[in-house]
């Protein structure tokens, strides 16, 4: 057990019981639980030096360094100063809301109350004021928030049922055995703090809190270098420039400067001129991106969480984005890891149909005889005459009810193995209410189902089992329980009924227990196996029913050999399997059930959806096998139509490897260039390989691998074979896998395929998996807070993942490129008019614009549209977006912004500043205006290239826009309006008389703008920017139009009217039985049943129902007080005890 990552492994931890004195001497970790990055004296140093890590924001501080040397700054310094301290500090405020967020639940976690023995009293205490040793008192249905040893408990023997929905979302019961020396201390559970904090299992499989950033953010990184490289050459060029420009032409200007002859160099002059004009472009990034970035995000974030189609009712719970910089990630994933209990299924099991000696019961008919199905008019069996009857059971074929009443043997024999042959446990609540503890989901729906239709398990001692059939009391002698196991699987019982006569009722995998069968039921095997085949087509799970009659002498031969078997040291184990095999004979079938595992609602479409936007979803649970498999056929991630469906269970890396030798193998058919798992390739290679081999695969493969198999797998010798199959097929189920196991799948994809991954889980042991994938989510249900603490995006259910990708996700995937194309577009445009106007300036570092217009430009005249586009656009509905999966493949191969888009921008940009600065440069040379004077002054020019660039990038935002609203509309068209009314301000003689040396444009714009030639000029420049990009896009949605455009099209045409959906037809499935004993039914019961350590110590007659032995916390407290001096102390002072 590791204490932290920085503690050294402990071999063995001394702890002595109700001592914290002793105990702080080893100064174990305190039981508060940290999810949260920071604190208040570390916020800022950390908060900070994760800012930084962005490539921008290290630039921009380089750059105001550079404005603060006055030999080489054209620009003054708070125009960079002022936008970097309000990105930075923007970032900040929201990484510390995020945190915020953090801190609460944990503090919801931590102030949990619990009861700990203080001076020998039971006082309230906070659960992160736990110290390990602590003696805690714990009732029933009551939180744990560290590990613990049982010491005592109210149930017999020291037994503990505990439910562990918080850790792995299972809510079946786990029995935990409280210590011998301790067994006896009291009636109430109370347990020992062993383990806290970080210390916990839970809190050392959670994993370490990673800082996430998108691919986009990370190829910005490596634009921005790009950019800075460009500068870098235009700023060479112009020093160049400088440089010659100041060796031939300035030496006849030094004269009228008053400069001695060779006072200014015109190396260093090119020198000083290279970083002026670093600083002068440095606006193709402006530090507006940044900030423009992070409230886009943001937006995208609250629509998330305002989703009401998102919202579920039913635990008032909606979704929530609990991070603001991965929205636009959501957009790209392709591989999706999920856990299976919780959150693919409810972990509920419902009775839905039975065969009973070859009739089917639990099917709907009309009047004709014929199948329909169930509607909400269909009448349900009434149960209400049966006292005992579970409320909320419903079954809507009444033929079954009409079969008891008339007294059908076969029926009740039926109903009766299903009340007898279980491991439930039954109890009484306070309100008198029979209430089962059931160790697996399933047991308890055969019993519940049996209970509503009259044979109700009453109770159980290690001898009998009774039960009320039809309302008379009936108790059976159990002679024998013959366990479940994996390899059994089935379960059988031995009981005599008050007749005499001596019954086997066993109910397994029908599989096993046909060739168990008594050759006189062939023809009910026959009938029964084809119904079975029907209730599995519909996704249900089977279970098998057959009896057989004891003979009493041949009976007590062989219970005396089971004894023997017992009481053997040698092969007890086999000797045993083999007097169950020999009993378990020839058997008459009664026929089968089928129970239903409840998906959670929505999760086959879900899945569908997500399969059609080419998402591969892995299923990675700690579940067996055949529960797994289950349910990849019930989400149809498994289908019977599928070619072939891979298992890897080698115990040892190479019957591993030959595994995944074979499976590719057959894989790839006869195509052995691919399939010779004997040649090493190096990384790349092998993922180019596997990408083109990926491409003429044909056909549907699935990969199944457990736990064992897959820690093997994942060795580096065999990691990329397993890989590479495992990317071939649809779909991948990793069962019996641990939490860490979870982390390592889901890091193999991120590492060696370069793909977005996705991880949504509900329990604690999804916790590492969450925090590995690039995005995480935690589904906010009834199993704890654990994984939704973790996450970065959490919802009730598991449908909503749907709505999260292919709307919210490709929406923000869209718009975040969009903006970033426009961005990039209009910058370019922006700044490289500098550049050119350098080759006619001298090369002097002159900007071209006035000082003012540069640090509006970006703040003030296009912020708010590029905000709104990126913030409200959308190509298409959120309708179309779910209809049609297919959408979703461009954030996949990441098309809408990649590099080559960046150079398009970039193209696009460059063309536009030509065009700014060279016709109006065109039409000023030598022209005169209408007053008859020259129009070239270097005012004038300004303010008509500025008018020019503003009108132009609107013009071209409006096209780019695909989703108008108020909003878009009165940001545009007011942001032309902002600039106008600034630019006269500016230009007034009021403000030039106010600051004579901050503003000297007085006058220009009301005399350039009031000139028609000036207005002809913009026309021009406005048209020749437009004009190719409007025919370039028409040409292009005319002759290559994309899904996407296709359905703007047809949104345009059909406005008012919705979109048929078309509904998918049902596919039924033919075979692939799955048993119900694949669920969380584990081995062990059936001894502790008949060993009686799990029955109460008072038990009352059987035909008298059931009573509990009542305890108080009072008697608990005096026990625990009056033995003290015999067992704590000793336990506790005498004794250190080594866990």
């Amino acid at each position: 057990m590791f204490c932290s990552e920085k503690k050294l492994l402990e071999v063995e931890r001394k702890v002595k019981a109700n001592d914290r004195e002793y105990n702080e001497k080893f100064q174990y970790a305190d039981n508060r639980i940290h999810t949260s990055k920071y604190n208040i004296l570390t916020f800022l140093p950390i908060n900070l030096f994760e800012q930084f890590q962005r490539v921008a924001n290290a630039y921009f501080l380089f750059l105001l360094i550079l404005q603060l040397i006055p030999e080489i700054s054209s620009l003054t310094w708070f125009t960079t100063i002022v936008p970097l301290v309000l990105v930075i500090t923007m970032t900040a405020v929201k990484d510390a809301t995020d945190d915020c967020f953090r801190h609460k639940s944990d503090n919801q976690v931590n102030n949990r109350q619990s009861e700990v023995l203080i001076d020998g009293k039971l006082q309230n205490e906070k659960w992160m004021n736990v110290k390990v040793g602590d003696i805690i008192k714990l009732e029933n249905n009551q939180f744990v928030a560290a590990d613990l040893l049982l010491l005592s408990s109210s149930e017999p023997h020291g037994l503990c049922y505990i439910e562990t929905a918080e850790l792995d979302g299972e809510t079946n019961l786990k029995v935990r055995h409280a210590l011998a020396v301790t067994s006896e201390l009291g009636a109430d559970i109370s347990r020992l703090a062993k383990f806290d904090g970080p210390d916990t299992k839970l809190m050392q499989n959670s994993g370490k809190t990673k800082f996430k950033r998108t691919s986009i953010d990370r190829l910005m990184n490596t634009l921005v270098l790009w950019i800075f490289g460009f500068l870098v050459c235009l700023g060479i060029i112009l020093a160049i420039g400088n440089s010659i420009w100041e060796k031939q032409v300035g030496d006849q200007f030094r004269s009228f400067l008053f400069w001695k002859e060779g006072e200014k160099n015109s190396v260093f002059s090119g020198f000083l001129t290279f970083w002026s004009y670093i600083i002068i472009l440095n606006t193709v990034v402006p530090i507006s991106l940044y900030v423009s970035v992070e409230v886009i995000r943001l937006g995208h974030s609250y629509f998330i969480n305002w989703d009401r189609k998102m919202y579920y009712s039913g635990k008032a719970t909606p979704a929530e984005a609990r991070t603001t910089t991965l929205n636009e990630e959501l957009g790209q994933i392709e591989y999706v890891f999920s856990d299976k209990t919780g959150t693919l299924t409810q972990n509920i099991m419902t009775f839905k149909k039975c065969s009973i000696n070859g009739r089917i019961y639990g099917e709907v008919q009309d009047d004709l005889g014929r199948k329909t199905d169930i509607t909400k008019k269909k009448e349900p069996v009434d149960f209400s005459v049966n006292s005992q009857a579970e409320r909320t059971f419903q079954f809507f074929d009444h033929n079954l009810m009409e079969a008891i009443k008339l007294g059908d043997p076969k029926v009740h024999e039926f109903l009766r193995l299903l009340a007898l042959c279980h491991t439930v446990m039954s109890e009484e609540n306070s309100a008198g209410q029979l209430i089962y503890q059931v160790q697996s989901p399933d047991e308890g729906a055969l019993v519940t189902a049996a209970r509503n239709f009259g044979f109700t398990f009453k109770s159980r001692t290690p001898e009998t089992i009774t039960i009320e059939e039809l309302g008379t009391l009936v108790t059976y002698q159990l002679l024998a329980f013959l366990d479940f196991n994996n390899i059994r699987k089935r379960m059988s019982v031995i009981v005599r009924n008050p007749k005499g006569q001596i019954k086997l009722y066993s109910k397994g995998a029908d599989t096993i227990l046909f060739e168990k069968l008594h050759p006189s039921n062939e023809d009910l095997l026959t009938l029964t196996s084809d119904h079975l085949s029907e209730f599995a087509g519909e996704g249900l799970r089977t279970l098998a029913i057959a009896y057989r009659d004891l003979d009493d002498k041949y009976f007590k031969e062989w219970h005396k050999m089971l004894e023997d078997a017992n009481t053997a040291t040698d092969e007890r184990d086999e000797r045993i399997a083999g007097l169950y095999e020999e009993i378990e004979r020839d058997l008459m079938l009664l026929g089968a059930t089928a129970v239903e595992d409840k998906l959670q609602e929505g999760v086959i479409e879900t899945v569908t959806s997500l399969s059609l936007a080419n998402i591969k979803i892995w299923v990675l649970t700690g579940d067996k096998q055949e529960t797994a498999i289950n349910i990849g056929y019930a989400c149809n991630m498994l289908t019977d139509d599928m070619n072939d469906v891979f298992i890897i269970a080698g115990n040892t890396a190479a019957e591993v490897r030959e595994e995944l030798r074979k499976a590719k193998e057959n894989l790839f058919g006869q195509n052995r260039s691919f399939s010779n798992g004997h040649v090493v390739f190096e990384k790349k290679q092998q993922l180019e390989l596997a990408s083109v081999v990926e491409e003429t695969i044909t056909g549907d493969y699935a990969l199944v691998i457990n736990g064992h198999s897959l820690a093997h797998a994942l060795e580096s010798d065999v990691k990329n074979d397993l890989l590479e199959l495992a990317c071939m097929c649809k779909t991948v189920v990793c069962c019996r896998v641990t939490p860490l196991q979870k982390a390592q799948v889901v890091e193999l994809v991120k590492k060696y395929r370069n793909a977005v991954t996705l991880a949504i889980g509900d329990g604690a042991n999804d916790v590492s998996m969450i925090k590995s994938a690039h995005i995480g989510v935690g589904i906010s249900g009834q199993e704890g807070l654990q994984a939704v603490l973790a996450s970065d995006y959490s919802f009730a259910q598991f449908r909503y993942l749907q709505r999260l990708l292919l709307v919210h996700g490709r929406w923000s995937y869209f718009r975040m490129c969009k903006f970033l194309c426009y961005f990039f577009y209009k910058n370019f445009a922006f700044t490289l008019v500098h550049f050119w106007f350098g080759f006619f300036c001298g090369f002097s570092a002159q900007t071209v614009y006035d000082q003012w217009f540069i640090t509006l430009f970006n703040i003030v005249y296009t912020s708010l549209p590029v905000l709104a586009m990126g913030i409200f656009d959308q190509d298409v509905n959120d309708q179309n977006s779910m209809d049609y999966p297919q959408l979703y493949q461009p954030g996949q191969q990441n098309l809408l912004f990649n590099k080559r888009k960046f150079l398009i921008c970039m193209a696009h940009g460059i063309y536009t500043s030509l065009a700014l600065f060279f016709i109006p440069y065109g039409a000023f040379y030598n022209a005169a205006g209408e007053d008859g004077q020259h129009l070239a002054d270097y005012q004038s020019f300004a303010v008509t290239m500025a008018t020019s660039l503003v009108i132009v990038v609107s013009v071209q935002i409006a096209l780019d826009t695909s989703y108008w609203t108020v909003v878009n509309h009165v940001f545009i068209w007011g942001s032309i309006a902002t600039y106008f009314s600034i630019l006269f301000t500016m230009h007034s003689n009021g403000i030039f008389a106010i600051f004579p040396n901050q503003f000297p444009f007085v006058g220009n714009a009301r005399h350039s703008l009031t000139q028609k030639c000036i207005w002809l000029v913009i026309l021009l420049t406005t048209v020749a920017s437009v004009m190719p990009v409007v025919a370039f896009r028409f040409l292009k949605v005319d002759l290559f139009p994309t899904l996407s455009d296709q359905l703007r099209q047809r949104q345009k045409a059909q406005k008012k009217a919705r979109p048929l959906h078309s509904r998918r037809p049902q596919t039924r499935r033919s075979s692939s039985r799955r048993s119900g004993y694949a669920f969380a039914h584990q081995e062990g019961y059936g001894e502790l049943i008949t060993s009686g350590k799990n029955m109460r110590a008072k038990n009352l007659p059987p035909t008298s129902g059931l009573e509990k032995t009542l305890y108080n916390s009072t008697s608990w407290i005096e026990n625990l007080c009056k033995k003290t001096t015999d067992t704590v102390s000793s336990f506790s002072q005498d004794k250190t005890v080594k866990l």
